[in-house]
């Protein structure tokens, strides 16, 4: 049974730093592309990044670049958050798609039940 579980969501204030940690089981994390997605109740889920099995590629979203970073192990997934604004308030999401690529960060295959992350100006 593949399981992703998140953790590290918090409630912090504008200009700071989270980090989101997502483990899995149940599948051989390198053999897949992983990514966090955000959702919240005024704004359809987003991918924020995402990252190939090799880890060769990467996307991020437009509204995080510069600012966020995606990195993998084989035991799962994290996501460093630095200069944290209001609009990145949302449940994150960890996911695994079915393969080890991917063509665009959305509608992967696998995915765990969130972790809120709050940001207060």
């Amino acid at each position: 049974q593949v399981q992703l579980v998140e953790s590290g969501g918090d409630s912090v204030q504008a200009g700071g730093s989270l980090r989101l940690s997502c483990k899995i089981s149940g599948l051989s994390v390198n053999d897949h592309a992983l990514g966090w997605f955000r959702e919240t109740p005024e704004k359809a889920r987003e991918g924020v990044a995402c990252i190939s099995s090799t880890g060769r590629t990467i996307y991020y979203a437009d509204s995080v670049k510069g600012r966020f970073t995606i990195s993998r192990d084989s035991a799962g997934l994290s996501l460093r958050m630095y200069r944290l604004k209001p609009e990145d308030t949302g449940m994150y999401y960890c996911a695994a798609d079915y393969t080890n690529g991917f063509i665009r960060c959305a509608d992967f295959g696998y995915w765990g039940q969130g972790t809120q992350v709050n940001v207060s100006s």
